[in-house]
């Protein structure tokens, strides 16, 4: 039995006003927010299990929409129920094998595409939380048209050596009281990129903070914690900055 992994009520949380729209591309919904000024990067941010219409996740769009970058959000779940906050734990296994964060390919292209004939976009990044992290892993060892990413405590897989071979930089954010991601794990996923890693790479461990911390909205932090919410988002965006 897994306990819940947010240390924040995922049921309890502010009502967001969403700054961006909807948009259907070809078989899959998604929601894009566009800076003010015309760019031609683009950011994919990958949402955890709540699924994309999660309010936090809409609101990183929006966040990141706001330091220049068109953000989408695709649905990667194509339109099956997301994981909700009332759901059991026991059944979560189960659930993960129908939402499997390595099969998000051709998602990925898809929205690629469209970022590129639609939008106009030449430079392009990916971010993800959780279910999402884990996602950015996979794409950034896959896909050489994502020019950086950042996955956000997403579960350290360690199926091969295979796992390590970044095609670009990749920043890896955690949360020191996670309890889904032992720092032992994180220790293991340093000696491997050192080892086998011929990208950038980095990988922080945020004091204190518990698995879901990045993606709170300002009314739902706690003040201990917002100093270091604050400084994970900036860690991220300065990534994307450098490399997108």
């Amino acid at each position: 039995q897994m306990a819940d992994p947010f240390l924040y009520n995922t049921g309890d949380r502010s009502h967001y006003g969403c700054l961006g729209h909807e948009v259907q591309i070809e078989y899959l919904k998604a929601y894009v927010c566009r800076p003010s000024f015309s760019t031609d990067k683009a950011v994919i941010v990958v949402h955890d299990v709540f699924g994309w219409r999660f309010p936090d996740i809409r609101y990183i769009v929006d966040l990141i929409a706001g330091h220049g970058y068109i953000a989408i959000c695709p649905d990667f779940f194509k339109g099956t129920e997301p994981w909700r906050s009332t759901d059991h734990w026991g059944d979560f296994a189960d659930w993960m094998k129908h939402h499997d964060p390595m099969k998000v390919d051709k998602e990925a292209d898809v929205v690629l595409k469209y970022l590129k004939e639609q939008c106009g976009a030449k430079k392009i990044g990916v971010v993800g939380f959780s279910w999402g992290g884990m996602a950015v892993h996979h794409l950034m060892l896959k896909n050489p048209q994502l020019a950086a990413g950042v996955s956000l405590y997403g579960r350290i897989i360690r199926d091969s050596e295979e796992r390590y071979n970044l095609l670009n930089p990749t920043f890896f954010v955690f949360g020191e009281k996670d309890h889904t991601i032992s720092l032992d794990q994180i220790f293991l996923l340093e000696e491997k990129l050192k080892q086998y890693c011929k990208v950038s790479y980095k990988i922080k461990v945020y004091p204190g903070q518990v698995h879901g911390f990045a993606q709170l909205k300002p009314e739902d932090m706690k003040p201990d914690d917002k100093p270091y919410i604050e400084e994970a988002r900036k860690d991220m965006i300065d990534w994307i900055k450098m490399f997108v």
